[in-house]
């Protein structure tokens, strides 16, 4: 049980508010089947083509020497990042371009319906309660803050984007520093003791309560071990916090 009396409840996603399997077995596989027809649909996208910039650099190289040309009017310029997007998928790469393209393609999906968010049973109530409670509710996932509205505004239970009042990415800083957190108080406005940070990585709540933060980890059905220690508040579902 954790007994909060703070003002913000910041979130994960993957193993805290929806299942990783979810992630990993729906939308991931959603972008590798339907990437290469986004990129065939959008290539003159500017939005597209930023990302596909940063995706080269985050490889260690330029859009050119990924590609071998400037922008992705070519098939070939689309196949070249359309491989180099699997191969940073496959590494597990949490990166600002990735997660970008990521977000545009799941745009698609989410709109068109094909894609509808999982969330745990106990997730939408709570989140009620606890808006209703006076508390404020932000998201912080190592997905684009585009993504995440997608997300939260098509999923099995609705749109719950309206209970939400804020999101955070990896433009702010990796979720397993202490600075991440640091910059997300100071853009709240509050004190670290202030906010509840719930997630199902315990790396991440280390860095967290470095920062100063309140924290609790999430033991969700198919989440991956963690060594814990005792160091965070253990809970099974929202409805264990007060």
């Amino acid at each position: 049980m954790i007994d909060f009396t703070g003002r913000v409840i910041l979130l994960d996603i993957e193993g805290t508010t929806s299942s990783v399997r979810f992630v990993y077995d729906e939308m991931f596989p959603y972008v590798r089947r339907e990437l290469a027809e986004f990129l065939d649909h959008h290539a003159n996208d500017p939005n597209v083509l930023a990302a596909a910039k940063q995706i080269a650099l985050d490889g260690g190289k330029t859009l050119l020497e990924l590609t071998g040309c400037e922008d992705l009017k070519s098939d070939a310029a689309q196949q070249r990042l359309t491989a180099e997007v699997i191969r940073q998928m496959d590494s597990d790469l949490k990166a600002t371009g990735l997660k970008d393209l990521q977000g545009q393609v799941w745009e698609s999906g989410f709109k068109s319906g094909e894609l509808l968010a999982h969330v745990y049973d106990d997730v939408p109530p709570s989140l009620r309660k606890w808006k209703d409670a006076g508390r404020e509710l932000r998201i912080y996932s190592s997905g684009s803050v585009q993504a995440q509205i997608l997300f939260f505004g098509h999923t099995i239970a609705g749109n719950l984007l309206p209970l939400l009042s804020g999101h955070y990415d990896t433009t702010i800083g990796s979720k397993r520093e202490s600075q991440s957190y640091a910059n997300i108080i100071a853009d709240i406005g509050c004190s670290p003791a202030d906010v509840l940070f719930l997630s199902d990585i315990t790396a991440e709540l280390d860095a967290a309560k470095t920062a100063g933060l309140r924290t609790g980890l999430l033991l969700r059905p198919g989440n991956a071990p963690q060594s814990n220690e005792q160091k965070h508040p253990a809970i099974k579902s929202f409805e264990e916090i007060s």
